[in-house]
Parts: C-alpha cells; structure tokens; sequence
C-alpha cells in the first residue's frame, strides 16, 4: 500500500507538471521581475505550502533543461547528440552536466544580487536570490540551448538563425536582470554590474563545459 500510494503521488506529481510547467515559463518570460520577488516570498512560508502554483526554480531550470536536451536530439546536427551521453556515462549525467554549466548564470546573478545589499553570503542567505534567478536562467538557457542548435546544423544552414536567437535570448535576459538590479542602484550601475557578473558568467560556463568534456572523453572506453 506504501508502494502504491507512493507511485500514486509520483504520477499526479508528473501530469501536474503539464500544466505547471507552462504557466510557470509563461510568467517567466512576460514578468521576469514579479517572478523572482515571487520566488523570495515561497521562501518564507512552510515548506509543504511552497510554490502551490509554479514549479520550484531549480526543478524548473532542470526540466527546461531536460525539454532543451530533447530538442536538440531532434535537431539535425554536424554532431552526434548521442555521443555526449555515451561520453558522460548516460542521458542523466548529461542533464546534470548542463544543469551545472547553466546553474553558473544564475549563481554569478546572485551572489551580485547580495553583494549589491551588502549581505555577507552564505549557504543560508544565498539560497533565495538563487531560487529567484533561475526562474529567469531557464528560458534564457532554453532559447540560447535553442541557438546551438541551429548553429550546428549541417552545410552552416542555421547560423544566421542562431545568432540572432542567442542574441534575442542575450538582450531579454539583460533586460530583466538590469531592472532587478536597478531596484538597488542605478540604470547605469546596473547594466555595468550585469555586464561584469554575465560576462564572468560565461567565461566560467564556457570553462566548465569544456572541462567535463574533456574529462568525460578521457574516461570514456575506447
């Protein structure tokens, strides 16, 4: 019965995710701001009554994460999707690997975010600006994982389309992160604490994912 009951919870939790997932995204992307002020008020309340309406930010970065790895399988390539996977042990360890890469863009905003309030960081008073960003990281990592995959279509087809979709995914996350941070400073002191924390960002992410890569094909069989 403990079984049963558990795989029953299990179940409703997965097709509530149909209908979560999408309002969830939805508001991301039309209010940013309202979003992340959202996500520092769940915080505050009992655990059990977090988050009632949306899916909790990391678990939606994660399956916004999972529906891009999707997508690119689905994409034609000049790389094998599979390969990466194999690489890295299996589809999972894949998931994980992109989720600390693009977990990088929401940790650098929010560990800024702190340091814009002079609050001393810690595990404790660094979780809630954590939470906050990624409900804005997922569609950014959606749309820019979107972009690599025109890029590396065959005979360089979609490389116009994918730059201008990583520029489309660049422009809309600095808009809501400059008017987040904006809500402590100035527009010009915002966009230049964005500027550094995005650019530091990427070059960790960047770093990153080349690192896993190479681990990976070095412990991969021949």
């Amino acid at each position: 019965m403990r079984l049963l009951k558990s795989l029953e919870e299990l179940l409703y939790e997965l097709i509530s995710w149909l209908l979560f997932y999408p309002l969830t995204m939805w508001r991301s992307v039309v209010k940013p701001l309202s979003m992340m002020r959202y996500a520092d008020s769940e915080l505050a309340d009992r655990p059990e009554d977090q988050y009632e309406d949306t899916l909790s930010p990391p678990l939606f970065l994660l399956i916004t994460l999972l529906l891009s790895q999707g997508v690119a399988a689905a994409f034609p390539s000049v790389y094998d999707p599979t390969v990466a996977a194999k690489e890295l042990g299996s589809g999972s360890n894949l998931l994980i690997a992109r989720g600390v890469v693009f977990g990088i863009f929401p940790l650098s905003m929010a560990v800024t975010t702190l340091r814009l309030r002079s609050t001393r960081i810690t595990r404790n008073t660094l979780r809630p600006p954590f939470f906050s960003q990624c409900y804005v990281a997922a569609p950014f990592a959606f749309i820019v994982g979107l972009g690599f995959d025109f890029l590396f279509m065959p005979h360089a087809q979609g490389v116009t389309v994918g730059i201008l979709t990583m520029l489309v995914a660049t422009l809309w996350y600095a808009q809501a992160e400059i008017r987040w941070f904006s809500l402590n400073m100035g527009a010009v002191k915002a966009t230049g604490a964005f500027a550094i924390s995005f650019l530091c960002a990427t070059v960790v992410a960047l770093l990153l994912a080349v690192t896993i890569g190479l681990e990976a094909k070095n412990m991969a069989p021949s």
